[in-house]
C-alpha cells in the first residue's frame, strides 16, 4: 500500500493512493477532514465493513449499517486518542441480536487492523442498536 500527500497551499493536502483513489487533508478542516479525523472515519469505515461482511456470511437480512464514531484525546502532545466510541445502527429484516454482537466483536478483535492499531493508545468501545427495515 502506498499514497502521495501533496501540499497545495495554507495547511491543505491532495492525497491519492495507489488505488487511484483521493481527497483533500485540512488542517483547518475547511475544505476537508483532518488527519486525526480520518482516523476515525478510517477504523470507523474498516468496521462498518467488517460488520457487513461478517452479517451477510452468517445469511442476516441487512439493509444497512451505520457506524457513529466519537474520539477524546489527551489533552498533552502528542495528544493520541485515549477513548474511542462506536455506535453501529444495523438495520435489516429479522436480525438476530446475538449475531449482531458477534460480528462487532469479530471486527473489533480479530479483524479491524484499524480499530485494532488505534486500540493500542485508545480505550475503544462498542454499542449497537437493531432496527427493523420494511421489506422490500
Amino acid at each position: 500500500m502506498s499514497a502521495v500527500v501533496s501540499w497545495t497551499g495554507d495547511l491543505r493536502f491532495e492525497a491519492v493512493s495507489d488505488s487511484g483513489h483521493g481527497l483533500t487533508i485540512d488542517g483547518r478542516k475547511e475544505t476537508g477532514a483532518s488527519p486525526m479525523e480520518l482516523l476515525l472515519l478510517g477504523a470507523a469505515g474498516c468496521s462498518a465493513i467488517d460488520v457487513v461482511t461478517i452479517l451477510q456470511k452468517m445469511r442476516q437480512q441487512v439493509v444497512d449499517v451505520r457506524c457513529a464514531v466519537d474520539g477524546t484525546r489527551a489533552d498533552d502532545e502528542p495528544k493520541v486518542y485515549t477513548r474511542i466510541h462506536m455506535q453501529f445502527t444495523v438495520a435489516g429484516q429479522g436480525l438476530s441480536e446475538a449475531k449482531v454482537a458477534q460480528a462487532i466483536r469479530l471486527s473489533a478483535e480479530k479483524y479491524c487492523s484499524a480499530s485494532i492499531m488505534l486500540g493500542k493508545t485508545a480505550e475503544i468501545t462498542h454499542g449497537f442498536e437493531i432496527v427493523e427495515a420494511a421489506p422490500a
